[in-house]
């Protein structure tokens, strides 16, 4: 897109002209079309229509969050790249959303010990018992219930923030303040960080 017409296009938008707004949504949705067809890979059980359900979602999202945040537009970058990360932020939210839809999120703090890799040297074995008991120590011991409860799911379980948030009806930066005070507090009590 053409500089100018970035311009034009945000003086548009601010004034809430019709074709303007169209066009943003078209922009979007060719950015949410792009995200989806970038991770399609990894969703080989969903179908072309909800796939383009789902762009199409995102790209109603982006719509309105780029819309409700026109104001916070600074011009440090163009107006169209600064439009399309809010797509490409809602497609990638939605797509982990419905990878995870029928999955089952572990929430027990205790899962995560069954952790090993059967493919280290006897010798690599033992460091890793040793770390893990000491972790696991310090998980129970250093954490509270709710750290707990986050970081095993998030750290250890890969479970995808957005989807925790969703499943725990809290919200991802709740969730980030979370897993970093966590993490604070074990690498203090395993000595890799200073008090």
């Amino acid at each position: 897109m053409d500089p100018t017409l970035d311009e034009t296009l945000v003086e548009d938008l601010r004034a809430g002209r019709e074709g303007a707004i169209a066009e943003l949504h078209a922009l979007l949705l060719r950015a949410a079309r792009f995200e989806v067809g970038r991770r399609q890979a990894a969703l080989s059980h969903v179908r072309g229509e909800e796939l383009d359900d789902i762009a199409n979602q995102a790209a109603d999202d982006a719509l309105m969050a780029v819309l409700a945040k026109l104001d916070q537009f600074r011009g440090a970058s163009r107006f169209s790249t600064w439009a399309y990360k809010f797509a490409l932020l809602e497609a990638g939210v939605r797509l982990r959303r419905r990878a995870w839809q029928h999955r089952e999120v572990v929430l027990e703090p205790d899962a995560w010990r069954a952790l090993s890799d059967r493919r280290q040297s006897a010798h690599d074995q033992v460091e890793q018992a040793e770390f893990l008991e000491a972790l696991g120590h310090a998980i129970d011991n250093e954490l509270t219930q709710h750290q707990r409860t986050v970081f095993v799911a998030l750290a250890l379980n890969e479970v995808p923030i957005d989807v925790l948030a969703e499943r725990m009806s809290t919200t991802r930066g709740a969730l980030y303040k979370t897993l970093h005070d966590a993490r604070k507090r074990l690498r203090r009590e395993l000595g890799e960080e200073e008090a």
